[in-house]
């Protein structure tokens, strides 16, 4: 043979063209250019995709002298680019050529193409290998590897976020597998036409993967083959921390699953999966609230919407699926996941997320720091005051009336439409309508024992609320114990309980609860959705109160950072329940009557400055001017004594400016600022009537926000104390108990307005009669002390508290209706001839009753026996007798379940705004509902540090505080993002970092929150 060079062979191996797609540029591009370097089976040729590079990138690049580049101006999705490159290829010249995908960000290991090439070799029938994708920064854990779908279609990785000690080494068949590693044969992917354009984030590997084996192809796992993957999102949506992130992320995958639904499914079910799109989208969305992910349901019903107005999409994969098809679907089900898998990685999910929220949630110490006493002292203050009610079962007196016999009942007077009240009309339920029902419903078998029972746990539920509210500002026992004591005995909470008012009531009992939920809600969609809830029922109760909520709601948002979304949906609830009555009031030029307090007008003392700055609602100094007598008032003043009894207390709270605890202080010095400029405005607001008499706003809430704001302030200044904080903790709480002690007197001797309520409101013949017909009218006549008569018409067994209306108590001018009232009440009480049948008839009234006139009241008497005489000669009524309410008749012509006493259909409107009240109250109270340990992270505020535990050696009441004030920031949550991992419902913000890696099988929620698999 002659000397020279060898004769040119036939390729030996097949060729294999890198396509490498690079959009940053950077260490990770220079990393994976040197892992190409390093590969003992070199690639053939090198073609690269440029997404808007700059001219270092460009520089990088071509220094290794690719056999083609492509520059696209914009970032495209990884499969648009790598066709943009594979279109300038030639013919693959035999079906063993190969591309090989890559990004800037998957550094292959040595071995890895050699892996992949001879596991193709060996596999002649395989036209995919997926290699093994472990993280950039932690080669030992296996981001993912493989992928496959449920039997519902959802989409899952078979590995995911596992150490990678070999455990899947024996993994050879897959579905499919994520595109970035992928070796693919040339001619396969030309006859596949490439990953689906629909397909541009997720599942594009899969469905590669998953078309190819309807062709009669295989793809191979090949664990030898490793690459370094660090998820930047050029190929896949990317591993970006965040909520926002995780919500994309969801959105992404959830619009590939749809797409993918459609394009799969035999063609006669296509119509009924595009159908059933949005409904599935509603259940879902009811679904994310359970789960504390209200953040994915915009993106639910955005992938829903996207896959219906893209019927194209669909119709091209389809096409392309029909044209490649030699295999039955059938094929692929031994490698779809099955359902046992699923509910295993279900398990483990959960499992982990319990294990990683273990030792996060506060050990309160409730008994250790006086929780308990806190709760048994106040148990038995409320048993001592109000022993009598408990036996009577029932409490009446100053706002307080019945409530109506049955739910059904309580639930219609709270939603829009007829009103039993100022001669009937048609109008929106004040919202506090609905606290009531929701209240009378806790006791359905007698609605009206709630309100006893109200009455009975105001003392020990407000003392909790105070305890717990003063365990998020402090650990100290002794500071604790006087959070729970002086919020339990508050003067506006004890004016509220003795004059009748449990709108009052109530707000002071849910007030701290509303704190305690606010420093919750920066974490946790529950105890924002609580507090929502919450906030929804003070308002309700207390109009005069949205202002100042409002105001520290809008500074408690940039307060917040990042979790102001939690805090963002906050007064929702409110608004939907108040709108309707907004719109009607301020249609009839009334914006100042939304400030109304809910209920029975009821007047009382009104207030001075310095009464409301000693907190004090009902006129009065804190009843010590009866306490001290004439003689000793006049030598003591009253409002001597109690600005000496609250001195410590104020003292305490002015302090806190002088403490470590400045920026807490001064919050919650603004909030009592707040409560008392609202109470002061309150005296000023004279909307309401009782009779001819106008009726100021009850200055007691505003008294309540303000006393909360001063004890927050007190309890912070006195935290900072090395010493001695027990003993002022003693001192404020001991003479704040002196400073109400004539109050407690008085309700404890029956001195106030309520006591036990009357067995009946009407006349025991009325009650009979409404057993049979429950909208039996009854007009009362009851004589006043100015010679007039006040007529009110009343259903069934009397007046209730829950059909209470603002809009009927702050009208100015007389309808229609009331003007037939007046005339018929007038013309009944005297001697006119007047006919009464078209008036009986038109408000179905069936008895007449005069109520019985004070003695005393000579102009009331007078009336009063005018009116016995003109309706004892009156032919139209029939005399039934004497009874404790006065006498009683019955109209000659009166008609069992009459017309006019029907209740008239609210129409459509009223229907549409109770079922958009509705859904944001449902939705609220599903996203409320706790639904399993872990899910959400950390129950932390993001205003309070993770707190030193109290040493051994020490008593909790000595420990020194170490909390930060309300408002401080908190240490951000890190955790690990990934696909199928993400951070949890606190993505946004949290209290300490969360362990990464989330388990088999958990999907990413909106915020990252781990799921099981679920088929929707």
């Amino acid at each position: 043979m002659p000397r020279g060079r060898p004769p040119r062979l036939a390729p030996m191996f097949p060729r294999v063209t890198a396509v490498l797609v690079v959009q940053h540029g950077g260490d990770r591009l220079r990393a994976t250019l040197d892992a190409l370097r390093s590969q003992t089976r070199p690639h053939d040729d090198l073609a690269v995709v440029l997404m808007d590079a700059d001219d270092a990138t460009r520089r990088v690049v071509e220094a290794l002298r690719p056999s083609h580049v492509v520059s696209l101006g914009a970032s495209q999705p990884f499969g648009a680019a790598v066709a943009a490159v594979e279109r300038t290829l030639p013919e693959p010249p035999d079906d063993r050529s190969s591309l090989w995908l890559l990004t800037e960000d998957s550094a292959p290991e040595p071995r890895a193409l050699e892996s992949l090439v001879a596991a193709l070799e060996n596999a002649r029938t395989a036209a995919i290998a997926a290699p093994k994708l472990l993280a950039w920064d932690d080669p030992k854990r296996i981001v993912r590897f493989g992928r496959s779908v449920t039997r519902g279609g959802r989409s899952l990785p078979i590995v995911d976020g596992e150490l990678d000690q070999g455990q899947h080494d024996d993994l050879s068949d897959v579905l499919g597998a994520d595109p970035v590693g992928l070796l693919v044969r040339h001619a396969v992917w030309r006859h596949l036409d490439g990953f689906d354009p629909a397909l541009p984030v997720v599942d594009d590997g899969l469905d590669l993967g998953m078309r190819a084996r309807l062709a009669g192809h295989r793809v191979i796992a090949v664990p030898s083959a490793a690459i370094r993957f660090a998820d930047a999102g050029i190929a896949g949506p990317g591993s970006e921390p965040g909520g926002r992130a995780a919500r994309h992320r969801a959105r992404a995958a959830r619009t590939a699953w749809l797409h993918r639904r459609l394009a799969d499914a035999p063609v006669v079910l296509v119509p009924v999966h595009w159908l059933a799109l949005l409904p599935i989208a509603v259940l879902r969305s009811l679904r994310h609230l359970l789960v504390k992910t209200p953040g994915s349901i915009p993106g639910e019903f955005a992938a829903a919407i996207e896959v219906m107005v893209t019927p194209q999409r669909v119709a091209r994969s389809r096409r392309g699926i029909a044209r490649v098809k030699t295999a039955k679907w059938s094929a692929l089900a031994p490698l779809r996941i099955r359902p046992d898998e699923v509910r295993v990685r279900r398990q483990l999910a959960a499992e982990a997320r319990r294990q990683r929220a273990r030792g996060r949630v506060d050990d309160l110490q409730f008994l250790q720091t006086g929780g308990g006493w806190v709760l048994l002292a106040t148990i038995a203050l409320a048993a001592i005051l109000y022993a009598p009610l408990i036996a009577s079962g029932g409490i009446s007196g100053g706002g307080l009336l019945p409530l109506s016999d049955d739910v059904a009942s309580l639930w219609r007077n709270a939603s829009a439409g007829w009103r039993d009240v100022g001669g009937g009309f048609a109008g929106a339920a004040d919202p506090f309508a609905g606290v009531l029902a929701v209240l009378g419903s806790a006791a359905f078998w007698n609605p009206s024992a709630a309100l006893l029972g109200l009455w009975l746990l105001a003392i020990p539920l407000s003392g909790l609320g105070g305890w717990f509210a003063a365990s998020r500002l402090t650990e100290r026992a002794s500071l604790r114990v006087l959070g729970g004591l002086a919020w339990a005995v508050a003067p506006p909470l004890l004016d509220a309980l003795a004059a009748g008012r449990p709108a009052a009531v109530l707000v002071h009992v849910l007030l701290p609860w509303l704190a305690v939920l606010m420093f919750a809600a920066g974490t946790s969609w529950a105890a924002a959705a609580a507090a929502s809830l919450v906030f929804a029922a003070i308002v309700a109760c207390a109009p005069v109160l949205a202002p100042a909520l409002v105001l520290a709601w809008l500074v408690a948002l940039p307060l917040a950072g990042r979790a102001a979304v939690r805090l963002a949906g906050i007064p929702l609830p409110a608004l939907a329940l108040a709108l309707p009555l907004i719109v009607q009031q301020v249609g009839r030029g009334a914006p100042l009557s939304l400030l109304a307090d809910p209920g029975v007008p009821h007047g009382g003392g009104e207030p001075t400055v310095a009464q409301v700055a000693l907190g004090q609602a009902n006129g009065t100094w804190g009843r010590w001017e009866d306490a001290l007598g004439g003689l000793v008032a006049d030598l003591v003043p009253p409002p001597i004594v109690l600005a000496v009894l609250l001195a410590p207390l104020a003292l305490a709270a002015i302090g806190v400016v002088a403490t470590r605890r400045l920026r807490g202080g001064l919050l919650a010095l603004a909030l009592a600022a707040a409560g008392f400029a609202t109470a002061l405005g309150a005296t000023l607001v004279h909307v309401a009537f009782s009779g001819d008499r106008t009726v100021p706003v009850w200055a007691g809430a505003g008294i309540s926000v303000m006393w909360l704001g001063l004890l927050a302030a007190a309890i912070l200044a006195l935290s900072t104390l090395r010493r001695g904080a027990a003993l002022a903790a003693t001192v404020v709480a001991a003479f704040g108990i002196v400073a109400v002690a004539p109050t407690v007197a008085a309700i404890a001797l029956g001195r106030t307005a309520v006591g036990p309520a009357p067995e009946r409101t009407l006349p025991a013949f009325v009650e009979a009669e409404a057993a049979s017909d429950p909208r039996v009218g009854t007009l009362r006549m009851q004589p006043t002390a100015d010679g007039g008569i006040r007529a009110t018409i009343e259903r069934g067994t009397g007046a209730t508290l829950d059909e209470q209306s603002t809009l009927a108590s702050t009208r100015r001018d007389l309808t229609q209706r009331t003007e037939s009232i007046a005339t018929l009440a007038g013309n009944l009480a005297s001697r006119s001839g007047y006919d009464a049948t078209a008036a009986v008839e038109e408000f179905g009234l069936s008895f007449v009753l005069v109520g019985s006139a004070a003695p005393e009241d000579t102009a009331a008497v007078a009336v009063e026996q005018r009116a016995r005489a003109a309706l004892d000669g009156n032919p139209q009524v029939v005399a039934i007798g004497e009874t404790d309410f006065g006498p009683i008749w019955r109209f000659v012509g009166a008609e069992p379940n009459a017309p006019g006493a029907r209740i008239p259909d609210p129409g459509p409107v009223a229907g549409w705004v109770v079922a958009g009240q509705l859904v944001v109250i449902g939705a609220a109270l599903l996203l409320s509902i706790p639904t399993g340990g872990g899910r959400e992270p950390d129950r932390r505020p993001p205003s309070v540090r993770r707190r030193r535990r109290p040493v051994r050696e020490r008593p909790a009441a000595t420990d020194e505080q170490t909390t930060t004030e309300p408002g401080a920031a908190a240490p951000e949550a890190t955790h690990a993002a990934q696909s199928g991992s993400s951070s949890r419902d606190d993505a946004s913000s949290g209290a300490q970092p969360v362990a990464a890696a989330a388990g088999p099988g958990e999907l990413v929620d909106e915020d990252g929150g781990g799921r099981g698999a679920d088929e929707a």
